[in-house]
C-alpha cells in the first residue's frame, strides 16, 4: 500500500500504556522525517506543539484504569487523536468518543498507520492554511499600523524585499500583502518555499525544474520555482537557511533573469518579483561568512521588520485570540455561548508566547476544541489549558488542582490585600495593579503565587 501523501516534519506522541506499540510505531515511521515521542508521563513544549503538526497515538489500555478520560489529550492539546485498541470500535462506543474516527486495530500494520497519519497531516496542514490568513491582518497596535503603512509604500515597486521577524509572526502573510498590491505582479501567482527544507541534491530540479529524460524517473518535463514563479512573486522563507553553494546559483538567476533546466541546454527567461524573509540576524550571517554579502544587498533593497507578538501589546493579542476562538469554535456554535470571559482575555493579555501568532493560535485552537465539546466556558479545563501554554510542564495526567501546597509559608495580609484590590475594582486587571501601585505583571505573578487565580472564576460567578 502506497503511502498517500508525503510525511515530513511531524511529531509522534505515543501513549502506549501497556500495549508495547511505540518501538512499532518507530519502525513504520522510520524512513520518514518523523520523531516519535513517548508521552507517558513526559512534559510537552507548547511552544514546539505550536511549530510543528503533531498527532497523538494513544492506546485504550492507558485510560483503562480511568486516569486519563478519552477526551483529555484532545482537550488539553488540540491535536488529532489515533486511538489504538484490541476491541473493535463498534463495540464500545464509550471508549471511542464519536467524534473521533481515527481507530487502529491493535495489530495495526506498517501501511495502515502511515495512511492514517498522512491523511491527518494533509488536514492539519489544510486547515493551518486556511485559519492563519485572516488573523495575521489583524492589526490595532502602533507598531503593526506602521509596518501595514510600510507595506503600502513599497507593494507597486519591482525590487526585491527583505522581510525580518521571530518564528510565528507572519511573514509569509506580509508576502502576500507586497503581491496583492503589486499592480503588475499581483496578477500573477504567489510560490511560497521554505529553503530550511529544500532536501540534499534536489535544489536543483526544484528550483529550475528539468527536462523530460534528464535522469531516471524524469517521466515529464518540470517547471522549477523560478518559472511556477514567473509573472508574480516568488516567497523565499528562511532564506539564512540556504546554503553557500545554493545562494551562488540564486543570485545568478536573480542578474541574468534566465533559468536553464536540468537536462536542457535552453534558457528560459522569466519574470518575477522576489520576497525573502528569515528570522536570523543575516548580517552577522555574512560577517561569519555564511551568507553571501553581494546576494544581502541584492536582496535587501527595501527592508520590513514585523513586530513580535508581546510588541504588539495586549490589545492585538485578544483580538488574534478571540478571531481564531470564533474559527475553532464556528459562528453557529459561538452564537449560543455568552462572550469570552475577562478573565481568559486578561490571561491571554499577559502571557508571552515565544512562538509569537502561531504559538496563540495553537492554544486558542485547543481552548476552542475544549468549549465547543463541552458547550461552556469551563474555568477549571481552560485554566489547565493556559498553565500548560505558560510552562509547559504539566502533562495532561497531571491535575493542577490536586498539586499540594504549602499554604503555611503564604503572607496572608499580602493575599488578602490583592483579594481586596481585585474585589474593589471589579477583577479588573489593570485597574486592581495602579490601585496596589504595581504593574499587571507583577499583580498576575501575585495572584499565581497566592492561587487567586485558580479561585477567580468561581468568586465572580458567586457574586
Amino acid at each position: 500500500m502506497r503511502t498517500p501523501a508525503k510525511i515530513d516534519e511531524v511529531d509522534l506522541y505515543v501513549w502506549e500504556g501497556k500495549a508495547d506499540i511505540i518501538d512499532r510505531v518507530a519502525r513504520c515511521m522510520a524512513s520518514f522525517d518523523v520523531e516519535v515521542i513517548r508521552a507517558d508521563g513526559t512534559a510537552l513544549s507548547p511552544e514546539r506543539l505550536a511549530t510543528r503538526p503533531s498527532l497523538a497515538i494513544i492506546s485504550v489500555s492507558a485510560i483503562d484504569a480511568g486516569a486519563m478520560l478519552p477526551t483529555d489529550w484532545q482537550s488539553a492539546h488540540g491535536i488529532p487523536v489515533i486511538w489504538v485498541g484490541a476491541a473493535p470500535r463498534e463495540s464500545d462506543p464509550a471508549t471511542y468518543p464519536p467524534e473521533y474516527s481515527h481507530v487502529l486495530p491493535l495489530d495495526f500494520t506498517c501501511a495502515e498507520l502511515r495512511g492514517m497519519v498522512s491523511k491527518l497531516v494533509v488536514q492539519l496542514r489544510a486547515h493551518s492554511a486556511q485559519t492563519l490568513a485572516p488573523t495575521a491582518l489583524i492589526a490595532s497596535s502602533e507598531c503593526m499600523q506602521a509596518l501595514l503603512h510600510e507595506v503600502d509604500t513599497f507593494a507597486d515597486c519591482d525590487t526585491s524585499v527583505l522581510v525580518h521577524g521571530e518564528t510565528g509572526v507572519g511573514k509569509e502573510r506580509i508576502a502576500q500583502l507586497l503581491h496583492e498590491k503589486h499592480s503588475r505582479y499581483g496578477g500573477g501567482p504567489f510560490v511560497a518555499v521554505n529553503c530550511g527544507a529544500i532536501p540534499d541534491g534536489l535544489f536543483e530540479s526544484l528550483f529550475f525544474g528539468h527536462a523530460k529524460g534528464s535522469f531516471t524517473g524524469a517521466a515529464a518535463t518540470h517547471k522549477g520555482y523560478f518559472e511556477q514563479a514567473d509573472g508574480g512573486t516568488l516567497f523565499l522563507d528562511e532564506i539564512g537557511d540556504l546554503p553557500l553553494f545554493q545562494q551562488v546559483k540564486l543570485l545568478r538567476v536573480l542578474e541574468d533573469g534566465a533559468v536553464t533546466r536540468v537536462g536542457s541546454a535552453t534558457p528560459v527567461k522569466v519574470d518575477f518579483r522576489l520576497v525573502a524573509a528569515t528570522n536570523r540576524n543575516v548580517q552577522k550571517l555574512v560577517k561569519d561568512g555564511t551568507f553571501r554579502a553581494d546576494l544581502y544587498y541584492r536582496l535587501a533593497v527595501i527592508e520590513l521588520r514585523i513586530p513580535s507578538l508581546e510588541e504588539r501589546g495586549a490589545a492585538d493579542k485578544i483580538a488574534i485570540f478571540k478571531s481564531f476562538i470564533a474559527s475553532a469554535i464556528g459562528a453557529e456554535r459561538l452564537a449560543q455561548l455568552p462572550d469570552i470571559p475577562y478573565w481568559l482575555a486578561d490571561a491571554v493579555a499577559d502571557t508571552y508566547f515565544p512562538g509569537n501568532v502561531r504559538e496563540l493560535r495553537n492554544l486558542a485552537e485547543r481552548v476552542g476544541v475544549t468549549v465547543r465539546q463541552i458547550g461552556a466556558w469551563d474555568a477549571v479545563r481552560l485554566q489547565r489549558l493556559l498553565t500548560l501554554a505558560r510552562n509547559g510542564q504539566t502533562t495532561p495526567a497531571e491535575a493542577p488542582a490536586e498539586t499540594v501546597v504549602d499554604r503555611s509559608k503564604w503572607d496572608m495580609n499580602e493575599r488578602n490585600r490583592v483579594l481586596a484590590a481585585l474585589h474593589a475594582n471589579g477583577w479588573r486587571r489593570q485597574d486592581s495593579a495602579q490601585y496596589l501601585g504595581i504593574s499587571r505583571k507583577v499583580l498576575w505573578e501575585k495572584m499565581r503565587k497566592y492561587q487567586i487565580f485558580d479561585e477567580e472564576p468561581e468568586t465572580r460567578e458567586s457574586e
